[in-house]
């Protein structure tokens, strides 16, 4: 099998992973296929002041269509909440931690008002303004390691990051402080990885499935489900994030912001695993309200 990614370390890291525990269950050995993305060719804009959706999935998603690869591996949550007809997630594998994360030369608590935060994300803007952190937002792209050198090198005083990325990339010593899931919330589907392939490879997909983690879908399932009904992307701030608690329920935390920081409107609901799309639709239809 070949498979297609973009050509960062995260994404080469995400991918290769995901290959070795295909390889680990079947014995099958991957070739993989490097391809650039639109949204690696755009360094000084804001994701939120441009069309993103497929930002970082198009041409993957495309080499797959056209049979040049058999599947492709992306980070979740840069795939849009519409795929295309022909095209299916075959798999999502055991999710990595999904909070972000503060990278700077000094603590949170010491970042003062008037301090740069490099960010690209309204979510995590958004969460900033409502904890009244009172930072200057400039954007900041790159891959994971650019953005933190960028950092330390002293060009914005801190950014906000995925803490599933950092500890892919074996950088977690640049962690200042890890934000509980309620400080600010992920955005949906973060720290899961998404395995893309063609509805009609049958025997592709049956390979795909062995790596599927069932807890890691349904709950990466519910929170997309909630951005699919809104139909804002990363137009507007948005956090959700499912969790399976004590009772063994999918439990589904989800808060829209608005982009100066005020909660617009904020929820929490439960169901059972198997019904985890409908209770996206759930939610995601009882927050549509408050836009």
């Amino acid at each position: 099998m070949k498979v297609g990614t973009r050509g960062s370390q995260l994404a080469l890291t995400q991918t290769k992973q995901t290959c070795q525990s295909i390889t680990n269950i079947t014995g099958e050995k991957i070739e993989v296929d490097i391809i650039k993305t639109k949204g690696d060719k755009i360094k000084d804009s804001q994701l939120y002041n441009m069309d993103s959706k497929g930002l970082f999935t198009k041409e993957l998603d495309k080499a797959v269509l056209e049979e040049e690869v058999d599947f492709a591996v992306h980070s979740l949550k840069d795939v849009p909440t519409e795929l295309d007809e022909d095209l299916t997630i075959a798999a999502i594998p055991l999710r990595e931690k999904a909070n972000d994360v503060f990278i700077s030369n000094k603590n949170w608590e010491d970042l003062e008002e008037g301090s740069s935060l490099g960010s690209s994300s309204l979510r995590r803007e958004a969460f900033c303004k409502y904890h009244e952190k009172g930072f200057k937002f400039k954007p900041l792209r790159g891959n994971v390691e650019t953005r933190i050198k960028k950092v330390l090198d002293g060009e914005v005083d801190g950014t906000l990051m995925a803490e599933a990325g950092l500890i892919r990339l074996g950088l977690t010593k640049y962690i200042k402080t890890e934000f509980p899931v309620d400080y600010i919330t992920p955005a949906a589907g973060q720290g899961a990885v998404a395995v893309i392939s063609r509805k009609d490879s049958t025997e592709v997909n049956e390979t795909l499935k062995k790596i599927d983690d069932y807890n890691s879908n349904k709950r990466v399932l519910a929170e997309k489900t909630v951005l699919y009904e809104l139909g804002i992307g990363c137009q507007w701030p948005l956090g959700s994030y499912a969790k399976i608690n004590s009772k063994s329920q999918l439990e589904l935390y989800s808060i829209l912001l608005n982009e100066d920081g005020e909660i617009l409107h904020q929820t929490t609901q439960t169901s059972s695993l198997r019904t985890a799309k409908e209770l996206g639709v759930k939610v995601g239809k009882e927050l549509l309200e408050y836009l």
